[in-house]
């Protein structure tokens, strides 16, 4: 009787096997090559040595020797902390579904030249996402998994190596077709809104006074082509919408929540701007 039991055991074993790995197999997107076994199987690159491109300058040219140092050794550099925390989360299944980035993604470098288009709108939302949004999406609807609170370690993690994937590769995001109307609202954002206290428009700063000082801080073009990236000031990687967030502090203007319709906007424009410049995440500044 106990060796029945157990034979029926085995080949329930066995089947649920069968259709686990039938599942992960029909789970994986078209024509997405699989991870290795353990592994993330990420995309290998070199940091970036190009800095300008068609008169545009990337924030690494703005900042001190030793912290470009910092940027050119990936063994220096501390978001790579962040980086492989990113790697881990990639093979971890989780949710009600029981999926990873990895079940359907594959080998991270599958997603080599993707975060090179975010901001875009979605095509299942109608919304402009951010390349957080778009995690959180994936979560939510594809692993039943919880979303990610921006600016975690675990955003930041997936993110900073999400991205890292198309380190190397320009900046690449469309301002025509369905994104053009939140482009629009971004340039009158950028460039004709006025915040704060200090009533400071964003091109002020970053295109009338590229270049110069406020008090220690020389004033870049911003560009957005570093992202994650990691800040000495903040000792740890912040987002692009973090960096906002700060900027929006400086001026004594009321901050924008994380993911806000403002700030997607605004980030599509000022990434917009930087199109052509090479990603550099994780990028360091000062």
């Amino acid at each position: 009787m106990k060796a029945r039991l157990w034979g029926i055991g085995s080949a329930i074993a066995v089947s649920l096997a069968i259709v686990g790995a039938a599942g992960s197999q029909t789970t994986l997107l078209p024509g997405a090559k699989p991870a290795p076994p353990g592994e993330a199987g990420g995309f290998k690159s070199q940091p970036v040595t190009q800095f300008e491109r068609d008169g545009k300058k990337s924030g690494f040219l703005f900042t001190a020797p030793e912290t470009r140092i910092l940027q050119m050794d990936d063994n220096d550099n501390p978001a790579f902390l962040w980086l492989e925390h990113g790697e881990k989360m990639w093979t971890k299944a989780e949710g009600a579904a029981n999926l990873s980035c990895a079940s359907c993604h594959g080998a991270a470098a599958n997603m080599r030249g993707v975060g090179a288009t975010y901001p875009k709108v979605s095509k299942e939302t109608g919304k402009l996402f951010a390349l957080e949004h778009q995690i959180n999406y994936c979560r939510t609807e594809r692993m039943k998994a919880p979303e990610l609170r921006w600016e975690t370690m675990d955003m930041l993690g997936i993110g900073v190596f999400v991205m890292h994937q198309s380190r190397g590769l320009p900046v690449n995001v469309s301002n025509e077709g369905p994104a053009k109307p939140f482009f629009d609202e971004g340039d009158r954002l950028y460039n004709n809104t006025r915040r704060g206290q200090l009533n400071v428009a964003c091109l002020q700063c970053h295109e009338n006074n590229s270049g110069n000082r406020i008090r220690a801080d020389l004033l870049s073009e911003g560009r957005a082509n570093g992202f994650p990236l990691y800040r000495l000031k903040w000792s740890r990687p912040g987002s692009f919408q973090y960096r906002m967030e700060e900027c929006y502090g400086q001026v004594r203007a009321v901050p924008e929540p994380y993911g806000s319709e403002e700030l997607t906007k605004l980030q599509l424009y000022v990434t917009w701007r930087s199109n052509g410049l090479l990603i550099e995440t994780p990028a360091v500044r000062r």
